[in-house]
């Protein structure tokens, strides 16, 4: 198929490495693809503050948005998570591609031994920019002290090892994706810290009426990850939520059956709903809807009205 596509992307080693695998992916499916990359600068990349403070929805990814409508470029290469659940009328999420490890990363400045959370010395200092990673800290190991991080990998790595931090929670996917497993001192499980709402996932966007475009990324669709996110994304978008809300989810395709976990909590972590739900894989966004009036039941708007 004679198709040229521009791929935008942020300009961090992640956002590249990321916009070059699915550069990497459309070529093999069809070397005839002349396909090249548009770094496209986003407020977060810009601005130092807290996502809390410059709006967390959206930061990373409203001018990628914006270069697709004005046909800058024909697709836009996001870690989903970024992404908000509400996207304009005239794009499209053409495909959701195959999660790395969604899970959460421990990353100690003193290369030590833990096997938990637990395991933490009293008064360590831990940096993340995450809500939801704080509080679900916060709740299990209140005698730890917590900073903001911001930053891209590189920076937020080096700042613990010049020993501003005693620890970083990161995601696990961007330390693989960036050969940096190494660092990782604990793979935490989703029972200790469940996961932002896509995580590890990697969501590419396109205009609506885009159809050469669309065939050729939605063959790059990796179909159990995208019913685990879409399900989790229906959640988010149901609690009326965005990434920088202390909310979670986490969703697990196991033969024609989904399984969710979901999370809501005050941002110190005092107060945390957590509910889970079971159902057939073919309906993932009444899954996440259900799974997230449950949550509004026991009361999660009153939690979210505290951030």
């Amino acid at each position: 198929m004679n198709c040229s596509i521009v791929i935008g992307s942020r300009g961090s080693k992640l956002a590249l490495w990321q916009a070059q695998h699915i550069q990497a992916q459309l070529l093999d499916i069809d070397s005839d693809l002349d396909v090249r990359i548009e770094i496209i600068k986003t407020t977060g990349d810009v601005k130092p503050d807290p996502l809390s403070v410059i709006g967390g929805k959206g930061v990373f990814t409203k001018e990628l948005e914006d270069a697709l409508l004005d046909h800058r470029i024909d697709i836009a290469v996001h870690s989903l998570k970024d992404l908000s659940t509400i996207i304009p009328d005239t794009l499209s999420i053409a495909a959701i591609c195959k999660r790395e490890d969604p899970r959460d990363a421990l990353v100690l400045r003193e290369r030590t031994k833990v096997t938990s959370l637990l395991d933490l010395k009293p008064g360590s200092v831990v940096g993340t920019s995450s809500q939801r990673r704080f509080a679900q800290l916060k709740s299990k190991r209140s005698d730890l002290q917590f900073k903001e991080l911001r930053g891209n990998v590189d920076t937020r790595l080096r700042k613990l090892d010049e020993g501003q931090y005693d620890a970083l929670l990161l995601a696990c996917a961007g330390l693989i994706r960036l050969g940096l497993e190494s660092r990782i001192a604990l793979h935490i499980p989703t029972t200790e810290m469940i996961p932002a709402v896509g995580q590890g996932a990697i969501g590419i966007e396109t205009r609506a009426d885009q159809s050469s475009v669309i065939e050729a990324v939605s063959r790059l669709e990796h179909v159990p990850t995208s019913i685990a996110c879409r399900a989790e994304r229906s959640l988010l978008r149901t609690l009326g939520g965005g990434c920088q809300f202390p909310i979670a989810a986490h969703g697990v395709v196991a033969g024609d059956e989904l399984k969710l976990d979901g999370l809501v909590a005050t941002p110190t972590g005092s107060k945390i709903l957590k509910d889970t739900i079971i159902g057939p894989a073919t309906s993932p966004e009444d899954l996440g809807a259900t799974l997230a009036q449950k949550l509004n039941d026991n009361g999660a708007q009153a939690l979210l009205s505290e951030s």
